[in-house]
């Protein structure tokens, strides 16, 4: 039998590495691209042992030609969009590269889906960021969207431009509403890596201070190889719908740093200091999503809790013999 082709859009990042392995698992030929495949590194695929075992391509997702051929060439039975700019904060500096990445790329794969081959099933990597400020409220399926920053609103955009596709054009297309989810694989540019590799690095003799913004702020943290599970299963379903992703359970970013510190066996309070520089234009002070829609249809639940995270990607970074910088 034929294996099942999958397409991942977005396959260098930490989420498309973990979604690639896991597929490759389940007997899928899996393709994924990049911007320019002949130069990216895929990195992460190299460190989950995959490299070879992916057929990377090279796509442009705001270049409808581009994302035609590739269609065209693969010829998948499932698209996984998890490409587009990823950082929230980035997303203040360059709103009109995040928007275009996200939304405009969005609408180009949905569009060549529909004009090639309706039987594709399609997944749409949406955010908790979408939602905004919810006060003290847990944010399911129909909390309403009021986004707070360039990114939040570029996937806005395009978690609406699925449900329109899905609808007008009876296509099996859903969205992800995902909250923040962590790995070894996260790049250094984000803060959960950033205070994790500063740790290993100050317990290992470093003499640096870890300069951050607002620790008040607080996060619903999960495991991305279990985030990565629900992608997969949504696809799998009898008719497509949006579920959100989480663990249900939020944290302040301080204890996300007194976690990470406590496991190189420092008090964080000695180390860190706050920028005030470093805060956002407008933050989201709180966020926290309600699993329970993923939980009851997919049987879908996050095993693993911020304490576990903090000490999979320490223990992870440490075996890196991590030396002062």
């Amino acid at each position: 039998m034929t294996a099942k082709r999958a397409l991942i859009c977005g396959v260098s990042g930490q989420d498309g590495a973990y979604l690639a392995a896991l597929l490759l698992g389940k007997g899928y030929a899996v393709y994924g691209t990049s911007r320019d495949a002949q130069v990216s590194a895929f990195a992460n695929l190299k460190v989950l042992g995959v490299r070879d075992r992916v057929k990377t391509l090279s796509m442009s997702l705001v270049d409808f030609r581009s994302v035609l051929q590739v269609l065209h060439e693969v010829r998948p039975h499932e698209v996984y969009n998890l490409a587009g700019q990823t950082s929230v904060g980035l997303s203040f500096q360059q709103p009109v590269e995040t928007l275009e990445s996200i939304a405009t790329g969005t609408l180009n794969l949905l569009e060549a889906i529909r004009f090639w081959d309706r039987s594709i099933r399609f997944y749409n990597a949406g955010s908790s960021e979408c939602f905004g400020d919810t006060g003290a409220i847990a944010a399911d399926e129909n909390t309403a969207f009021r986004p707070r920053s360039p990114y939040g609103a570029a996937k806005a955009a395009a978690f609406w431009e699925v449900a329109n596709y899905r609808e007008a054009y009876d296509l099996f297309a859903c969205s992800g509403i995902l909250f923040n989810h962590e790995s070894p694989l996260r790049p250094a540019r984000f803060v959960t890596q950033k205070i994790v590799q500063a740790a290993c690095r100050i317990a290992a003799g470093s003499p640096e201070k870890l300069t951050l913004g607002n620790l008040e702020i607080e996060r619903d943290w999960g495991w991305a190889p279990e985030y990565v599970e629900a992608m997969y299963l949504m696809l799998q379903q009898d008719a497509p719908e949006d579920y959100a992703i989480a663990t249900g359970v939020s944290h302040r970013l301080a204890e996300f740093v007194r976690l990470a510190f406590a496991e190189v066996g420092l008090d964080w309070q000695e180390h860190v200091a706050i920028d005030p520089g470093l805060f956002r234009p407008t933050d989201i002070p709180f966020s926290k999503g309600h699993p329970g829609k993923a939980q009851v249809q997919m049987a879908w639940q996050a095993r693993t809790f911020l304490p576990g995270v903090v000490r999979q990607m320490v223990i992870s970074y440490r075996a890196k013999r991590v030396e002062p910088a």
